[in-house]
């Protein structure tokens, strides 16, 4: 009989491979596309399972009631706005055409409408560094520099929960629920050290592949472990 590996599990789709989106609270972006400022207040602040940033839950004027994840400094009761005419101040949202230059902002939508892509983890802010025509040139988390539509909106401040990463695990046991909620296979056991049995790397009296690991991107399920597609391996050439 063939090795039945992990990829080919998680291929078949068993509870423990599955995302438990049933935890979670509720979809984290803005409403639909308005020229209307509307005004609001935070009701609650919610931790939502799996997501390292807690989610602010706003009821606006009209009724309309929503989550984004929530700001630095965002409290129960806080009156927010948004909208084109929305004030300068944290947790108002307002299209990029109109926040000024240097403001740090977060959940910034890709394409206008889409309720905010990028910059949403806890502490992970991006800069508005100037305009270009119709775009706007934000500085993402990553240092890059990325033009988008001056029509799509963000929040200004700076995501909850910055720091998160600075407090160690201590123990493994605490790893473990850390991925709990999410669909990501903890502990996560390498190929090489597997029994011959159990993978194709497995085996031998080292842990070496012992072979080229390139395959392609069209391999099947059996086969695609290793180096995926890979552009290059090995050393690079100087």
């Amino acid at each position: 009989m063939g090795k039945r590996i992990r990829q080919q599990r998680a291929g078949r789709g068993g509870q423990q491979f599955r995302n438990r989106g049933h935890l979670r609270v509720a979809p984290a972006k803005y409403p639909p596309l308005s020229d209307v400022t509307l005004t609001g207040v935070v009701t609650e602040l919610v931790h939502d399972p799996g997501r390292w940033v807690p989610l602010a839950h706003i009821e606006l004027e009209n009724g309309t009631e929503y989550y984004v994840p929530a700001a630095e400094g965002m409290y129960v009761g806080q009156k927010v706005a948004i909208g084109p005419d929305a004030p300068i101040a944290i947790g108002n949202t307002l299209p990029l055409g109109k926040i000024p230059e240097g403001t740090k902002v977060y959940n910034i939508e890709l394409r206008p409408g889409d309720g905010g892509k990028l910059a949403r983890q806890s502490g992970s802010y991006a800069i508005i560094l100037g305009r270009s025509g119709r775009y706007t040139i934000v500085q993402l988390p990553s240092g890059r520099q990325k033009n988008i539509l001056s029509t799509a909106r963000a929040t200004i401040g700076i995501p909850a929960g910055a720091g998160r990463t600075e407090k160690p695990l201590l123990k493994a046991g605490l790893a473990y629920y850390k991925w709990k909620p999410k669909a990501h296979i903890w502990p996560k056991v390498r190929g090489v050290a597997m029994n011959a049995v159990s993978h194709k790397f497995g085996g031998g009296s080292h842990q070496s592949v012992s072979i080229p690991s390139t395959v392609s991107r069209n391999a099947p399920p059996g086969r695609k472990v290793g180096h995926i597609a890979a552009r290059r391996t090995g050393r690079r050439k100087r």
